[in-house]
């Protein structure tokens, strides 16, 4: 046992939830910067606001390589804001797999596992910019909005109810399974473990970011509620049942939005 060991052995300091408490505090953080504007887009575009469906992605392609740049980085933080508290249990658990590994390795592999599931989903950021490349959310939401709501909750439910959503849930729900499953020693163990484990993630909530991106991927309000039933969806103990009400109830409206759009 080093000398650092045995002085947070001697103060307890193991006991204290660090991980926990720096996940909390990186996702604060990150909701700061969406809620207060602090990430920079280039330019703006005629007649949207900010908050508007496909505003952020109309700023982005229509200012290249910086444009897809910062869009990255901003879409990066609003995952981050949106996936780190729900996936505090899972990097308390790796953190408790490595009680063998002194403090630096312990930092290094916990800032990889970390890390590697924050660039992937920040990857996942080029989904909707391809989309509208070939299809503008900004101009199809302001000439057939219902229609594009109601057929996305459609989408939405329909992978909700699916055996693909119930099985990437059932791994982000018991991580220590995952863990057991998938362990991976050292620090390229930690960055593969996370990879795979992000996917599954991905896996799980995509359907629940297509949405947030037809209301607007700049919209605080849907943010905040898609965390909350992204969230609950992972950590409490009826998580899954909440996903299939989820499914039902996005079916229903988007059957109405359906229905009145094409009357």
């Amino acid at each position: 046992m080093t000398a650092s060991d045995s002085m947070r052995a001697a103060f307890g300091l193991r006991r204290i939830p660090v991980v926990a408490i720096v996940t909390y505090g990186i996702a604060l953080l990150a909701w700061t910067a969406i809620v207060g504007r602090w990430l920079p887009m280039p330019g703006m575009v005629p007649g949207l606001a900010m908050s508007d469906p496909g505003a952020p992605e109309a700023m982005a392609l229509s200012n290249g390589f910086v444009g897809v740049g910062l869009y990255l980085c901003m879409w990066g933080v609003m995952m981050v804001a949106m996936m780190y508290p729900s996936s505090v249990p899972l990097f308390r658990l790796y953190y408790n797999t490595l009680g063998e590994v002194d403090n630096r390795g312990t930092a290094a592999r916990v800032g990889v596992f970390m890390g590697t599931y924050a660039l992937v989903w920040t990857a996942t950021g080029v989904v909707p910019l391809a989309v509208n490349a070939v299809f503008p959310v900004a101009v199809v939401a302001d000439q057939h909005g219902a229609l594009l709501f109601g057929g996305t909750l459609l989408m939405l439910s329909a992978y909700q109810l699916s055996p693909y959503k119930d099985r990437c849930l059932r791994y982000c729900r018991t991580p220590l399974g995952f863990l057991m499953e998938y362990h991976r020693p050292g620090v390229r163990g930690a960055a593969a473990m996370s990879f795979r484990f992000s996917v599954f993630c991905v896996g799980c909530c995509w359907a629940l970011f297509a949405v947030m991106v037809v209301v607007g991927s700049m919209n605080i309000l849907w943010m905040a509620g898609l965390t909350v039933v992204l969230s609950l969806e992972r950590v409490v103990s009826w998580g899954d049942r909440l996903a299939d009400g989820v499914g039902v109830a996005s079916g229903v409206g988007g059957v109405v939005l359906v229905v009145l759009a094409l009357a």
